[in-house]
């Protein structure tokens, strides 16, 4: 909201989004190996089916962050954050039902991917009518980890500044951050988190607003 340059951020949070997603899944291997009955904490079968449907519309979706004016990839961004929010307050997030919507949800997802990092909504209902609720936090590290090499690769054959200076300086808040978001997922296996999505969903819905505003008006 203070820079519309989204070249500026997405480059060190992806780059953390690929240390972590790693460290999670190795962690989660070693501690709880074979895990969820023998099966693993990875469902190997929904990345084998949902890739090929991402990767292509996750391509598209990097050229048009690279190409495309700030001030319009953040436009996106807002909006859409602002549509998931609405998802949260209402209690109503997507869910998918058919073989057809899941395969454009993961379709969209892998778009909105490319263009942010915000895809997770688009992308969890489909995953979650597809495994086991425990494999679904290290099968989706695994997804994004792919998803984001491809992302970071053509971020450095596109001559991305990287921005390695902030990666160090916010190494320590991203990994306070990410080790309370550990703890809040093992919560939200055993408990009703619906008031809390609530009130995330107006956080959600005041940020998206006033981005949205601002780039309107200024």
């Amino acid at each position: 909201m203070i820079r519309d340059e989204p070249l500026l951020f997405l480059p060190v949070i992806s780059v953390h989004l690929l240390l972590f997603s790693a460290v999670t899944v190795w962690l989660a291997h070693r501690r709880d190996a074979p895990g969820v009955e023998s099966g693993g904490t990875v469902n190997w079968t929904f990345l084998r089916y949902a890739l090929p449907l991402m990767i292509i519309p996750k391509l598209i979706g990097v050229a048009g962050v690279i190409t495309l004016p700030g001030p319009l990839v953040s436009g996106f961004v807002f909006s859409m954050v602002t549509v998931y929010a609405f998802s949260y307050i209402l209690g109503r997030p997507l869910r998918s039902r058919s073989g057809r919507l899941d395969a454009v949800l993961l379709m969209l997802g892998g778009y909105v991917s490319g263009v942010s990092l915000i895809a997770a909504p688009l992308v969890v209902p489909v995953a979650a009518g597809r495994m086991p609720r425990e494999q679904l936090r290290d099968t989706l590290f695994v997804l994004w980890f792919i998803l984001v090499g491809l992302k970071l690769g053509a971020f450095v054959a596109s001559g991305v500044d990287m921005q390695w200076g902030l990666h160090l300086w916010l190494l320590p808040c991203a990994t306070i951050g990410h080790f309370l978001g550990l703890r809040f997922h093992r919560y939200t296996l055993r408990a009703d988190t619906t008031v809390f999505f609530r009130y995330l969903g107006l956080a959600l819905l005041a940020v998206g607003f006033a981005g949205v505003v601002r780039l309107l008006l200024f």
